[in-house]
């Protein structure tokens, strides 16, 4: 497990500093730079076992089709990203596999407007991190032959992608609540895009937790709390988990246990509860998804889903790689999740 005082000596601030972003404390005074520095490093520690496997510095695409330029297109803005550390592993996974291949990488963040083409123009082809809208994904098509969505499933067949299987990993951990114990089970996140061509109503999790209790004839809709519509995923923060979770409070019964979209919104949840008076897991259990790496160091320390963001984005250029090469048919790869069991719940 990797530790603050690494994090520390790798950015060069005080534990402190480290121990105040990575939980998001409003008052710390940091400037922007040292602040992504930290969650950058955090991130990058975190998953240094893996990425630093022998890869052969790229040599198993020696002589084969060159990855000359990559252009990053993000569905969130720069500020956005850091507000997530899950989508700075993405990042990181995608940067470090062309560092060992000599790729160079120009990055394209959301905005209110689809970007100029010109952007797009030199490039080998183009890897898309996150939820995309049905417009952004014609734009794409039309400026660029080679894409690659990266944590994200389109719903159509003639585009390839690597993401995680999020509505499997959400029965799965509920059918492991349910064996823990628990009952009367709650969700905190939000609510699918408005074009509806990306992620479901509820958004995958949400949507997956809906299923899961209308089978079992369980559904309780006082249970479910939905943020706004999220057309990037923006609202996955920690203001609207604290948000949500006075108004899980504010139910009569509560639940026993509260599943939450992601370790952000987690964050929030954490302190509406602490604010309240409740002790976390004796009065109210809380699990989450992403597993980044804050969710260690909270206290007490965050069960959660590891979504592992890195190995995504690795995957996601490996993708690339194979298209340049003249492959001509889609491909799905997806990686399989991880549930991290720590004290926020009973476990197994």
């Amino acid at each position: 497990m990797v530790t603050i005082k690494e994090i520390a000596n790798a950015v060069g601030v005080s534990s402190g500093t480290v121990s105040r972003v990575l939980n998001y404390d409003p008052t710390l005074s940091v400037s922007a730079t040292k602040r992504q520095a930290i969650i950058e490093a955090a991130e990058a520690l975190n998953y240094e076992t893996p990425r630093n496997r022998n890869r052969g510095n790229g040599s198993s695409h020696a002589g084969g089709p060159s990855l000359s330029r990559l252009v990053l297109v993000h569905f969130l803005e720069s500020t956005e990203e850091l507000a997530d550390p899950y989508y700075v592993g993405v990042r990181l996974g995608i940067e470090n596999r062309c560092k060992d291949m000599g790729t160079e990488i120009a990055k394209i963040y959301h905005g209110e407007q689809l970007p100029d083409q010109i952007l797009l123009q030199g490039a080998s082809g183009v890897i898309a991190i996150g939820q995309h809208k049905q417009n952004e994904i014609d734009w794409l098509q039309n400026n660029c032959r080679n894409i690659v969505f990266a944590d994200f499933k389109p719903r159509r067949n003639d585009l390839d992608c690597v993401y995680s299987d999020l509505n499997e990993s959400t029965h799965m951990l509920l059918d492991d609540i349910a064996a823990l114990g628990y009952s009367r089970i709650g969700f905190i996140g939000i609510s699918g895009p408005a074009d509806g061509l990306s992620i479901p109503r509820y958004g995958t999790r949400g949507q997956a937790y809906v299923d899961w209790h209308k089978r079992r004839g369980l559904f309780s809709p006082e249970l479910l709390m939905l943020g706004d519509v999220a057309d990037t995923g923006q609202n996955l923060r920690l203001e609207a988990g604290y948000s949500l979770a006075k108004h899980v409070l504010q139910q009569g019964t509560r639940p026993d246990i509260v599943v939450v979209a992601n370790d952000n919104m987690a964050i929030g949840a954490y302190r509406a509860f602490q604010e309240a008076g409740l002790s976390i897991p004796d009065d109210i259990a809380v699990v989450s998804f992403n597993d980044i790496p804050v969710a260690q160091f909270l206290n007490p320390p965050l069960s959660s889903v590891r979504i592992r963001g890195e190995h995504i984005g690795e995957a996601a250029v490996e993708l690339l790689v194979e298209r340049l090469a003249g492959r001509d048919y889609t491909k799905r790869v997806i990686i399989p999740t991880r549930m991290i069991w720590r004290e926020s719940c009973r476990h197994p």
